[in-house]
């Protein structure tokens, strides 16, 4: 089965409906979203309401730590995350924000694990950003839901952390469209990065493929129009850094 593996979406119902095209025009069967469905930009209710025709397909949702804030805004507001939450709040329905609210934090298919953060107490959103948080990440995997391949997102950047020959972790920087052999013998973390705010330099849109049969991973860049989404950040009245970051890919 190929898995489209989306994650950290933040509002953005531009780049989110490019890599739904584009997964399906390369045979994705089954797609998961990976948390941080809104959050930064400018259309949450747009992108809830199209992950939840998803999620009526079968598609497995997973919360994020920005899903959580829309829930529940923080009291302070003291950095974009915050304020962004608590007018996100606004913007949603209460349909929309209970679907986010009974997102579960784990999902299990056969030796995958799909979570936001690390696999190592995912409740507190640590960044999985290095061999090290990658091995924590692993070790928690395997000890908690026997699973081989981890997949999260969260930091925004496309990375592939694999057991080397001393049995620790070691990162790969994948090239966009190149199929990766990812054997279940071989435990590795994958961080598949940001569909709707890459912060990498790159504005193009972020997603991966994973085949469960063939043991392969592909990680994805897609070209959307970056423009109407920042428009769409600016008409909302929001910070203009949020719509420029898109611009950059920062």
């Amino acid at each position: 089965m190929k898995i489209a593996l989306l994650s950290d979406i933040h509002s953005n119902l531009h780049a989110l409906k490019a890599c739904i095209a584009h997964a399906r025009d390369n045979g994705a069967q089954q797609f998961v979203v990976l948390g941080d469905l809104v959050g930064y930009g400018g259309d949450p209710a747009g992108v809830v309401d199209a992950v939840m025709a998803l999620w009526e397909e079968g598609a497995w949702i997973i919360k994020g730590n920005h899903d959580d804030m829309a829930v529940n805004p923080p009291p302070a507001l003291n950095d974009m995350g915050s304020s962004s939450a608590t007018w996100t709040h606004d913007q949603l329905n209460l349909e929309q924000r209970e679907f986010l609210a009974t997102r579960p934090m784990t999902v299990v298919h056969g030796k995958a694990l799909f979570v936001h953060a690390s696999a190592n107490k995912p409740e507190r959103w640590d960044y999985v950003d290095n061999e090290l948080k990658a091995q924590q990440c692993m070790e928690a995997a395997q000890r908690d839901f026997g699973a081989a391949h981890v997949f999260v997102g969260h930091v925004h950047h496309q990375a592939l952390f694999y057991t080397g020959a001393g049995r620790h972790m070691m990162r790969f920087d994948p090239v966009p469209g190149v199929h990766i052999p990812v054997p279940t013998r071989r435990p590795m973390v994958a961080t598949v990065g940001s569909t709707g705010q890459p912060r990498d330099g790159d504005a193009r849109s972020m997603y991966a493929l994973y085949d469960d049969v063939l043991q392969t991973l592909c990680f994805n860049r897609v070209t959307y129009d970056t423009q109407s989404a920042a428009e769409a950040i600016r008409l909302q009245g929001l910070p203009e850094q949020m719509a420029h970051r898109l611009e950059i890919g920062r």
